[in-house]
């Protein structure tokens, strides 16, 4: 199953050979998840970094001063929770499976540990993998970017009808 994963993931394990893949598959786990799993809550410990093979997952985001926002649904090919894989304490968001959800899962520790053991194979795949999280938070980051002029477009009809 695993291998099969690891063939539907080439924007991260495509062009590698089969020493760097034998490296790889001991560390990253097939998981199956319904509708509704929730994969870790904000401020949960930071322990796993999952790649969608399959499925939907939502990112939530609950700041101080309001309710949960959902701030990205993340697609196959893509990650959740890389803040397992910079090392943070706790995820700063929480993330529910949307659909039933086939993923890769591997402990951030796993990763930092391969970067000692075997830096190229190891930094081959942070690289890859920040590739895959800088285009999500560059779509995440004009998601925002259209909330805030919608929020801005609102506040100036509530200032027009107040006026």
């Amino acid at each position: 199953m695993a291998t099969d994963f690891f063939d539907r993931l080439p924007l991260i394990f495509g062009g590698l050979n089969s020493q760097q893949l034998d490296v790889l598959r001991p560390l990253f786990i097939p998981v199956e998840c319904f509708s509704g799993t929730v994969l870790f809550e904000q401020g949960d410990p930071a322990e796993y970094l999952f790649l969608v093979v399959s499925g939907e997952v939502v990112i939530r985001y609950k700041p101080d001063d309001g309710p949960a926002i959902t701030v990205a649904r993340v697609h196959p090919g893509s990650v959740v929770g890389w803040s397992a894989a910079l090392g943070n304490p706790a995820y700063t968001s929480g993330a529910v499976c949307e659909t039933y959800t086939q993923m890769l899962r591997v402990r951030g520790y796993d990763l930092r540990l391969l970067c000692n053991a075997d830096p190229d194979v190891g930094f081959l795949i942070l690289e890859r993998l920040a590739k895959v999280i800088a285009e999500r938070l560059r779509k995440g980051q004009d998601q925002i970017l259209a909330l805030l002029l919608q929020g801005l477009r609102n506040g100036m009809d509530c200032v027009r009808e107040n006026q």
